[in-house]
């Protein structure tokens, strides 16, 4: 019981001493403990790998670029071919120049292609387009190569096949992004295919048992608009007197 004195003496010196008090006894002060926040955990360092034969635009319009390069040398060789210096029939002669001319056409329409599927390369149609042509192209090319090897000389030979080769591996090398640009268009149909049917079971589900029976209607006489309709008056004395019909529609009179 030692506090018992102290408190005892507190009571009597009275509120205006009871703080003084409580200073000379030295009360400890409480203090506050400060929780720093957790630390915020490390972004991720790892993504997500790529789908196959993805392409950023940039790399897309580098293959495109890459593909103009090869055009363009195929349409710089074709100005050194003189079909009419060459010792062979005027027919096989005639032959040559229609395929020669339709493999130009070829490249103008591949050139046609390439240019709007540059403008958009997430089309799939466009970028089709462009890979179809030149599949068009290369076994036309391959035919006038094997000519003018024979008939020009075997060094522009050489250059048209070469030439050929970079063509076929440029469209190897975008078959995948055509594929990836196929699967992506496949799947999202594929989604929106499950949503509407499981739309269409959850309403159906949401409705069975409220609809109400079929209800059998009433046989009616339609009321055709345009109908002909003879109007009659009835005078005061009770008689019905017929509307005059038009001269057109009188019976003839027996004579």
């Amino acid at each position: 019981m030692r506090f018992l004195p102290v408190i005892v003496l507190l009571l009597s010196l009275g509120e205006g001493s009871w703080c003084a008090a409580a200073q000379q006894t030295g009360t400890p002060e409480i203090q506050e403990e400060t929780i720093a926040p957790s630390p915020a955990p490390p972004p991720a360092t790892q993504t997500a790998p790529p789908e196959e034969g993805f392409l950023e635009r940039p790399q897309v319009e580098e293959l495109l670029h890459r593909l103009w390069l090869a055009e363009y040398r195929i349409n710089d060789l074709f100005s050194e071919v003189h079909p009419e210096r060459w010792r062979m029939p005027e027919a096989a002669r005639g032959s040559f120049r229609d395929s020669f001319e339709a493999l130009r056409q070829q490249m103008e329409a591949l050139a046609a292609w390439r240019e709007q599927f540059a403008a958009r390369p997430e089309s799939m149609y466009l970028g089709f387009m462009t890979y179809a042509s030149i599949g068009a192209i290369l076994p036309r090319l391959e035919g006038v190569t094997r000519v003018i090897t024979q008939r020009e000389n075997t060094s522009l030979g050489a250059q048209f096949s070469h030439a050929e080769n970079q063509l076929f591996d440029l469209q190897q090398a975008l078959q995948p992004y055509l594929a990836y640009l196929v699967r992506n268009q496949d799947q999202i149909l594929s989604a929106a295919e499950a949503n509407l049917a499981g739309c269409e079971r959850r309403l159906g589900a949401a409705l069975r048992g409220q609809s109400e029976p079929a209800k059998v209607l009433k046989n009616i006489v339609p009321d055709f608009k345009g109908r002909r309709v003879r109007n009659q008056s009835v005078p005061a004395g009770g008689k019905t007197l017929a509307t005059p019909q038009p001269k057109s529609l009188e019976q003839p009179r027996k004579r």
